[in-house]
């Protein structure tokens, strides 16, 4: 949908370096039959502040709701890491995603769009996670 950045090409080529060794999480969707079909990542922004990033599911693996478990799995991660602040950046043409997430507690957030919205030339979406608003 949109072209790679350099942050997303950094972060794909040295994932260890970049999300891992500073304290996030990189978590897959298996499926059964199909193999590994989603990925998401808890990135350490600092100071108990997370962005959920590089969230995707595999064309062939949309309507099993990999997306959505995937999605729960990684709120529940981020519960049990006491996060402080978790937010994600993405564009409104992502449409069903951020249906996904507004039905899962993310709200749209001014907050988070002036802190980190510049970090990707294609975000116009900043959300934080609000658990029971």
């Amino acid at each position: 949908m949109f072209a790679m950045e350099p942050s997303d090409i950094a972060m794909l080529n040295d994932p260890r370096r970049i999300v891992i060794e500073p304290g996030g999480r990189i978590y897959f969707a298996r499926h059964a039959e199909l193999g590994v079909v989603g990925t998401c990542a808890l990135m350490n922004k600092g100071s108990g502040v997370f962005e959920l990033t590089k969230m995707g599911v595999l064309e062939s693996a949309r309507g099993l709701k990999v997306g959505e478990k995937l999605l729960q799995y990684c709120l529940e991660q981020a519960r049990q890491m006491a996060i402080d602040c978790l937010f994600l950046l993405t564009n409104k043409q992502c449409a069903a995603a951020i249906h996904l997430y507004e039905k899962n507690g993310f709200i749209h957030c001014d907050d988070i769009m002036a802190r980190f919205g510049q970090a990707y030339a294609r975000c116009d979406v900043a959300m934080r996670y609000r658990p029971g608003d």
